[in-house]
C-alpha cells in the first residue's frame, strides 16, 4: 500500500516524540538544533513546524519567535515544560497553532498534528494484480482515521 504524503512537517528537537508521526501522510524532517532547522527551512518548502520551546542553541523560544517573524502564518506547534505558565503565556502569545507539553500522551500528540493539517481523510492507494494480458489497475481506498 502507498500513502499519499499530504504535507512537509520539520520538527525540531523531538527525537522520540517524532516515532508518533510515522502514522501520518506526512514528509517528516528531523532536526536536532535551531542552526540545522534554520538552513532546513531556506532549502525545503515545509508545511508546518513542530518544535520544543527550549532547544540546546536557543533558548526561551528564540527559534520560534524568529520562525514567526519571518513565517506567522505558518502552522507551529511548540512543546513547553509541562506546569510552567510562563513559557505558556509566552508561546501562546507567539500565535503558535498549539501548546503541548512534554507529558502529553501521543494520542493527543497526532490527533493535534492531523487536526491542523487538515488531515482527517487519509487516501492510499492500493496495487491491484493486472488480470492476464491487461494493464494494471489502481484503486482508491478511504481511510477515516
Amino acid at each position: 500500500m502507498v500513502v499519499l504524503v499530504q504535507a512537509t512537517v520539520l520538527t525540531v528537537g523531538l527525537k522520540s516524540k517524532n516515532e508518533v508521526l510515522r502514522e501520518l501522510p506526512i514528509r517528516l524532517i528531523k532536526m536536532h538544533s535551531a542552526a540545522q532547522a534554520v538552513r532546513s527551512l531556506k532549502n525545503e518548502k515545509v508545511d508546518s513546524v513542530i518544535s520544543r520551546w527550549n532547544l540546546d542553541d536557543m533558548e526561551d523560544g528564540q527559534f520560534l519567535k524568529r520562525l514567526k517573524a519571518v513565517k506567522p502564518d505558518i502552522p507551529t506547534i511548540v512543546f513547553i515544560r509541562a506546569g510552567d505558565q510562563a513559557e505558556e503565556i509566552a508561546a501562546r502569545s507567539l500565535g503558535v497553532s498549539a501548546v503541548l507539553t512534554d507529558d502529553s500522551d501521543d494520542e493527543l500528540f497526532k490527533e493535534t498534528v492531523a487536526n491542523i493539517l487538515g488531515l482527517k481523510t487519509i487516501v492510499s492507494i492500493k496495487a491491484i494484480s493486472p488480470a492476464k494480458g491487461k494493464v494494471s489497475r489502481y484503486e482508491k481506498e478511504k481511510i477515516a482515521k
